[in-house]
């Protein structure tokens, strides 16, 4: 596990096209199974924190590139980090038009307890066969959209058992994990 400083943490990357308001396009991807797979510990972690609570916040851009947010429900299904939405609701079509996202597990009674988790990524909307599975499977309210949140970053940030620190696990795909501790 890589160490960064804080000034790291805030050199511009090389994940973003440099275009306000356009897709990442240099943006590496990956499904949920994938980050599981190549982190499982801190998947166990995040994973955690979005099974402890039904709602969570979700973060998308509206059409003028102003940030949305919306509760939003979570689920792994079939190794895919998934939502649903209600058809044609304003986070739907948000995420249809750019699907680009932030997802922030709920914070709880605030005692961090079991950390807190965020993930960023791209959603994709989920059609066909995959769809039919989910429908098949779940059976929720329609008419609905699906999405699929690939995943670009994941962090998690716990207090440190000493209680004099933040400790901040990050991992981006080909990246690994980095950890950083903050006072």
């Amino acid at each position: 596990m890589e160490q960064l400083t804080e000034e790291q943490l805030d050199e511009p990357t090389d994940d973003t096209s440099g275009e306000a308001g356009a897709p990442a396009a240099a943006t590496r991807l990956v499904r949920w199974e994938d980050f599981e797979g190549a982190e499982p510990e801190l998947a166990a972690a995040v994973r955690a924190r979005f099974e402890a609570f039904r709602h969570h916040v979700l973060a998308t851009l509206r059409r003028d590139g102003a940030p949305r947010v919306a509760g939003t429900e979570v689920a792994i299904h079939h190794g895919d980090l998934t939502i649903g939405s209600m058809w044609r609701s304003a986070k739907a079509l948000d995420l249809l038009r750019d699907g680009r996202y932030a997802l922030h597990s709920n914070p709880g009674d605030g005692s961090m307890e079991g950390g807190d988790s965020k993930v960023a990524g791209v959603a994709v909307e989920l059609t066909g066969a995959a769809r039919d599975r989910y429908v098949e499977e779940v059976d929720p309210p329609t008419p609905f959209h699906l999405f699929r949140l690939d995943v670009a970053q994941v962090v998690h940030s716990t207090i440190h058992p000493d209680g004099d620190r933040m400790v901040i696990h990050s991992w981006r795909p080909g990246r690994g994990v980095t950890r950083v501790e903050r006072r």
